[in-house]
């Protein structure tokens, strides 16, 4: 007879049989969102180092000689052409779906919580981007890159089974890497510090969505009311909540800025997204904060 496995043992089986459930349905849905973005694109696609041919271009002055398709140019009497390759060097992104307990919070008549998004937007971001030949990899799950269907699994994986808690994970990151952070960003700013300080040394760049609930926009309650804090529990009632309104308001959209200029100041673009818009318009604000930058652009 078979001892008895240990509870933490049947707690694990219980996690990893909630995640088997879980994952794919949401990689089906992940997928259903990325291929209503792809379309709409160019994709990621620039010149560069590679061998797949991508289009051709007159040359200028400043161009090598040696780059000038001397075939293509006989077809013209006047033109020099180049012709440019596509750029297949992969490239490595770290993505953060926070999971700190304010991500729970759905308010009333919302189609999904705050987790519930940043989750389905950062697994359709990274099948956006293994589609793209690059790598991905969940920021502080302690794993290197990876891409391909191995990559993209794995990475689903790391994201559901990632462990409840609060602030952002300091990581070692590669030079030029790129990073991706989605969060309600609802904690003090100066705790973004201790990774973006030395990101932004190695030359890491990234784009951030802040994700909030229609009613922490809005703050659409009136009367009496009881709130609780996701971090830590503690209630605050509210006699007069329409009171409070334009105040609430005005510290709302300050604690944004803040957080908005921290980041730019380390090289992160950020854009916002409410859980009441369709996800499709949250991943593609990401896709376009992600495209490489063009000359003069």
């Amino acid at each position: 007879m078979w001892p008895r496995p240990p509870e933490t043992l049947l707690l694990r089986r219980e996690e990893a049989e909630r995640l088997a459930a879980r994952l794919p349905p949401l990689l089906v849905e992940a997928e259903r969102v990325a291929a209503s973005v792809v379309p709409g694109l160019h994709g990621r696609r620039r010149s560069g180092i590679g061998e797949t041919f991508w289009q051709y271009r007159l040359w200028q002055p400043g161009d090598d000689v040696r780059s000038i398709d001397w075939r293509a140019s006989a077809r013209s009497d006047r033109h020099r052409f180049v012709r440019e390759q596509e750029w297949e060097a992969a490239q490595s992104v770290w993505i953060w779906a926070d999971p700190s307990p304010s991500m729970d919070y759905a308010g009333p008549g919302a189609p999904v919580s705050k987790r519930g998004r940043a989750e389905l937007l950062a697994l359709a971001l990274a099948v956006l981007l293994v589609r793209a030949g690059e790598r991905v990899a969940l920021l502080g799950s302690g794993r290197r890159p990876a891409g391909g269907r191995f990559g993209l699994e794995r990475f689903a994986a790391d994201l559901l089974l990632q462990p409840r808690g609060g602030g952002v994970e300091p990581a070692p990151l590669p030079a030029f890497a790129r990073i991706v952070l989605l969060s309600d960003f609802l904690f003090p700013p100066a705790e973004l510090e201790p990774l973006l300080r030395p990101a932004a040394a190695a030359g890491v760049r990234g784009s951030a969505l802040q994700i909030t609930d229609p009613s922490e926009e809005e703050l659409p309650f009136s009367g009496r009311v009881l709130f609780e804090d996701p971090e830590d529990g503690g209630p605050a009632l509210v006699e007069e909540v329409e009171e409070l309104r334009g105040l609430y308001l005005a510290l709302w959209r300050a604690h944004r800025e803040e957080v908005a200029g921290r980041l730019a100041r380390r090289g992160v673009h950020m854009g916002v997204h409410r859980t009441d818009r369709p996800a499709v318009s949250g991943l593609l604000a990401l896709w376009r904060m992600l495209a490489p930058r063009r000359a003069g652009g």
